[in-house]
C-alpha cells in the first residue's frame, strides 16, 4: 500500500545511500552548489533528520543548514526539513521516544513549496534504502512518492559491492529510474585492489554506470558548511540538469 502523498512532478534527483554516513549530505549539498553556480533555482529537501537540534523555527539539522547554504536558498529550514527528532537514531525510533509520530502530510505541504519556488529539486533520504520511517513504511516507499531518479551514493570500503548492489536490487524492485552511482571516499595513498575495482565490478554486475569517484576530503566539514577543496570539481563532469530530467 502506498504511501500515496500525491506529490507533483518535477525535475530532479533522489539522493539515496547504501547506508548511514556514505556521505548524502556532502554530495547532494554538492550537486545543488554546481547546479545554483550554473544559474538553477535549486529546491533542496530533507523531509526527514535525526539527531536535531532545538533551534528558533524549531528542531533543526546542520545538514539542513548545510543544504540551504549550497543552494542559496531562501526558504525556512523547517520547509527544507518538515521532520525532525532530537533522537540519534532511525526515525521510526525518534518517534516513539519522542511521542510524535512521522507527518506525511506536513512532508507534501513543504515539497510543493519547494517545487514552486524552485526549477529542479535535489531530495535527500535518511540513512539507506530500507531505514524504517514506520511499521508500514520505509525511505523507499517514500522515494516512490517523489518519483525522481535515484542517484546512489557508496562510500569506498568493506562491503561496498555488495551494499550498492543489494540497494539496486531495491531501487529496481520499486520500479524507480537509477540516474547512477557516486562512489566516495576515495583515498588515493590508501587505495586496495578492492577499492580499485569496486567500481567496474559493480557497473559490471548491474549494468549501472558509475557517474563519478569522489575523493576523500579531510577539509570537508558540515557543520562549519566547508565543502572541501576538491568535493563539488570532481562532481562536474556530470551533467546533473540531464540527469534529472524525468
Amino acid at each position: 500500500m502506498p504511501i500515496d502523498l500525491n506529490l507533483p512532478k518535477k525535475s530532479g534527483l533522489f539522493i539515496a545511500g547504501t547506508g548511514a554516513g556514505v556521505g548524502k549530505t556532502l554530495i547532494a549539498g554538492a550537486i545543488a552548489k554546481i547546479l545554483t553556480d550554473n544559474g538553477k533555482k535549486v529546491g533542496v529537501f530533507k523531509p526527514i533528520a535525526t539527531g536535531c537540534n532545538r533551534h528558533w523555527e524549531g528542531l533543526t539539522s546542520c545538514d539542513t543548514v548545510f543544504l540551504a547554504n549550497c543552494a542559496n536558498s531562501d526558504l525556512s529550514l523547517s520547509t527544507i526539513t518538515p521532520v525532525g527528532y532530537i533522537t540519534p537514531a532511525a526515525p521510526i525510533v525518534g518517534a516513539a521516544q519522542e511521542r510524535n509520530p512521522i507527518d506525511f502530510n506536513s512532508i507534501a505541504a513543504a515539497y510543493k513549496e519547494i517545487c514552486q519556488n524552485s526549477d529542479i529539486v535535489i531530495v535527500e533520504g535518511i540513512g539507506g534504502v530500507r531505514m524504517p520511517l514506520t511499521v508500514e513504511f520505509d525511505l523507499l516507499d517514500l522515494a516512490v512518492e517523489f518519483s525522481l531518479p535515484v542517484v546512489i551514493i557508496s562510500r569506498l570500503g568493506p562491503g561496498t559491492i555488495n551494499h550498492t548492489l543489494m540497494t539496486i536490487d531495491c531501487i529496481r524492485a520499486a520500479k524507480l529510474k537509477i540516474a547512477g552511482i557516486v562512489l566516495n571516499g576515495y583515498n588515493a595513498l590508501e587505495e586496495t585492489v578492492a577499492e580499485e575495482t569496486a567500481g567496474p565490478v559493480i557497473a559490471q554486475c548491474s549494468g549501472v554506470n558509475v557517474l563519478c569517484t569522489v575523493p576523500f576530503d579531510e577539509t570537508v566539514d558540515i557543520e562549519s558548511q566547508n565543502t572541501g577543496e576538491v568535493i563539488v570539481p570532481s562532481l562536474m563532469s556530470c551533467d546533473w540538469s540531464e540527469l534529472a530530467r524525468i
